[in-house]
């Protein structure tokens, strides 16, 4: 159940400790695999709703799908289905996915991290349901990009869909939640859902709502049923509940859920800028992009005399 109302205690609005994995988690929504469609993000998204609809409970989900999203920041889609299927054994496979979360996980409440990490040993497999409409309407659909009244949109190319911003919003949302005192499966179920009305709206941002004036509210409930009717009970009441603490701030969980969503809003377009303002220099020397090596030296001699870069 959501929270009270409460300030937290320091008087800071949020936890900056977490921003560098934070930072880190976001490029999930960029990474691909072979044979594999869509982002590690977007499959993650899809995943989770998948065990709700095949009975598992909120808070089971939260933990579960939060737990595999940071093993992925690192190892990506050296995930436990490939792990094994590559002949590891569930143990080994689960001792990857642990030193994967343990890499970036270090700045989290140790108590969540306790938690998370238990969700990564081997363990029976969860039952799946189908997969409702929306689900794949919400990968199809681009979200908007920048947008602001009486000015003209800046796209930024690819496009996040809001299958993937939901994802790493509800992630985020259960990180947050120790430091806003948040429930973290209300926090994770709510941003799961919150952009229920764009599987069928299409995102013409903070512009298209503002042109759309009192218009607005109308076509976002309708929007929102759609996608509500396509859950069955005890699931839909579930999503209503935890949709309730979207509208504000007042209740821990509304602030976890408002404090994501808005750093993922921002992360996304940070990193096409820091895309864009990386130079070679740091490339080669920061991140060693000729790394080091028995051929190194000769690596070094023919950019030099190809004079690259």
């Amino acid at each position: 159940m959501p929270s009270e109302t409460y300030p937290p205690q320091s008087g800071v609005a949020a936890p900056e400790a977490l921003r560098d994995l934070l930072i880190e988690m976001n490029d999930l929504k960029r990474v691909r695999s072979a044979g594999r469609t869509g982002s590690i993000a977007e499959r993650l998204f899809a995943q989770g709703w998948g065990r709700l609809t095949g009975g598992a409970s909120p808070d089971d989900v939260a933990l579960d799908i939060t737990a595999i999203t940071l093993a992925a920041t690192r190892l990506c889609d050296l995930d436990a289905a490939f792990l094994t299927a590559a002949g590891l054994t569930e143990e080994a496979a689960s001792a990857v996915l642990i030193a994967g979360f343990d890499a970036v996980t270090g700045e989290l409440d140790s108590d969540l991290r306790a938690r998370l990490r238990a969700r990564l040993a081997p363990g029976p497999q969860a039952a799946f349901g189908s997969l409702p409409g929306f689900v794949a309407a919400l990968a199809q659909q681009p979200r908007a990009g920048v947008t602001c009244p009486g000015r003209a949109r800046i796209l930024l190319e690819p496009p996040e869909n809001h299958a993937e911003h939901c994802l790493i919003v509800a992630a985020y949302g259960v990180c947050l939640s120790p430091f806003y005192r948040a429930d973290p499966g209300t926090v994770f179920l709510a941003a799961m859902a919150h952009h229920f009305h764009n599987a069928a709206m299409p995102d013409a941002g903070f512009t298209g709502e503002m042109l759309l004036g009192d218009h607005l509210g109308p076509i976002m409930a309708t929007t929102t049923a759609w996608a509500l009717a396509e859950l069955d009970e005890p699931l839909r009441t579930q999503v209503e509940r935890a949709r309730a603490v979207l509208p504000d701030d007042a209740t821990g969980e509304g602030r976890a859920f408002h404090a994501a969503d808005c750093i993922d809003r921002v992360l996304q377009i940070a990193q096409h800028l820091r895309g864009a303002s990386t130079t070679m220099g740091m490339v080669l020397d920061e991140w060693e992009l000729v790394h080091a090596g028995p051929v190194k030296g000769f690596h070094d001699r023919v950019l030099a005399d190809m004079r690259i870069p």
